[in-house]
């Protein structure tokens, strides 16, 4: 559906500024509420694997590109999703897997794994070479990230082949860490105008030194900072007086939209400014499973005062054993003393807990929590302690008075601003 993308571009200059969520999640349930909030709103629903996440190798999740493709495609058709209105993106598009090998090796993976994601049916590809390999400098210089962007793109072009929807790409050197920062936010700086044009004359440049003329029109969008960010426990708002020089670029190289990423956490007006001021892929990833966790985590607190203590399904403590246990997903991430580590696990806005939903004994803990509550009712009056967001639903008769309901009712209260600011 790459027409959708395009259509950004024409509301980019008029009255009517409309722009597009993108659903950076693997989590089954996640993806599922990610659809029931684009069928009430009877919108598109763009929805995208990262490189580390989904890739030939089958990333932290084991799939690869048509594993997820055929993932999110059985859940479209569960919830009644029309398949022609999901877009499927792959973020992160390069060497970012493999920085420890030098970039030769690095960029042979990464070729390959775009063309995957290409053959595979993703049509929005995000070609980040931004950041440094093992034999690389730091940062790396704007000709050497085009280059490599240019060679991912004749990957794709020569994967896609002459397929009925031709691929959208975005490019960028100036990306933030996927995932949320894990420093002071302290100098989180708007991308200079100066920098970004650089950034898209070289690209455009290279592109055709390339022969990619045919494929540069369909770049729409370039990856900037437009001032957000969050970290493990703050988060900085967009404050649009910071950012008119940037958007000015918009009006020189049109047509283009920016996409921001670590959109996380933002208030709802931040997104409709945002989007206002060209900003028109907002993505959003870590969010969406700090609400489900949310849900759980509130779930399992009704379930102890519900549910006998032989019979309960620890979920908390199942989980806190799992991390420990497996650190490798945040012990990089997390820093301080032993308590200050225990509850950034639990409560980071960087939401390391996402990568452990698909352990066998976390998800045996989730089935088990959703089982006992789902044989008995849960008093409304516990729902407003532990759940107010739920508990309000269930007295408007949104949603029924369910475990799994009420978690899919978090993860849609968190996509709702987007989609409020993206198709008002």
């Amino acid at each position: 559906m790459p027409d959708t993308l395009r259509d950004l571009l024409a509301h980019r200059k008029s009255s009517s500024a409309r722009g597009i969520y993108s659903i950076c999640s693997a989590h089954p349930w996640v993806l599922a509420a990610a659809m029931q909030q684009a069928i009430a709103d009877d919108s598109p629903l763009l929805i995208e694997a990262t490189s580390n996440q989904v890739n030939q190798f089958g990333g932290y999740t084991g799939m690869r590109p048509a594993d997820f493709h055929a993932m999110v495609m059985q859940i479209a058709d569960r919830e009644g999703m029309p398949r022609e209105r999901i877009i499927l993106g792959g973020d992160h598009l390069g060497p970012n897997p493999w920085q420890k090998l030098p970039a030769a090796e690095a960029m042979k993976h990464a070729i390959a794994m775009v063309a995957e994601y290409a053959r595979a049916g993703f049509t929005k590809l995000h070609l980040d070479a931004s950041m440094s390999c093992a034999d690389d400098p730091t940062p790396i210089a704007v000709e050497t990230v085009a280059e490599r962007a240019a060679q991912l793109c004749e990957a794709a072009e020569k994967a896609a082949g002459e397929r009925r929807d031709p691929l959208s790409y975005v490019i960028g050197t100036e990306v933030p860490v996927p995932g949320g920062a894990t420093e002071s936010l302290d100098h989180i700086a708007v991308t200079k105008r100066a920098d970004a044009e650089e950034t898209l004359i070289t690209h455009r440049e290279i592109f055709a030194a390339h022969g990619l003329e045919a494929a540069w029109p369909r770049v729409i969008a370039l990856v900037v900072q437009p001032g957000v960010e969050f970290n493990h426990d703050s988060v900085v708002l967009y404050e649009p007086s910071k950012a008119q020089d940037l958007i000015k670029l918009l009006d020189a190289h049109t047509p283009l939209v920016f996409e921001a990423h670590s959109s996380d956490y933002q208030l709802p007006q931040n997104y409709v400014d945002l989007v206002r001021d060209g900003f028109a892929i907002l993505k959003v990833g870590p969010a969406l499973t700090f609400a489900l966790r949310e849900a759980l985590f509130g779930l399992a607190a009704i379930e102890d005062e519900l549910v006998p203590a032989q019979d309960r399904s620890n979920l908390i403590r199942v989980v806190e054993d799992t991390m420990l246990r497996e650190p490798k997903n945040w012990k990089g991430h997390y820093h301080g003393t032993e308590e200050e580590q225990r509850l950034l696990r639990r409560y980071s806005y960087s939401d390391r807990m996402r990568y452990y939903w698909p352990e066998p004994q976390v998800k045996a803990a989730v089935d088990t929590l959703m089982d006992n509550l789902s044989q008995r009712t849960i008093p409304e009056t516990m729902l407003s302690a532990y759940l107010p967001d739920a508990y309000r639903a269930v007295r408007a008769g949104s949603i029924p008075n369910e475990p799994l309901w009420i978690v899919l009712n978090a993860v849609r209260e968190a996509i709702r601003p987007y989609a409020a600011a993206c198709f008002q």
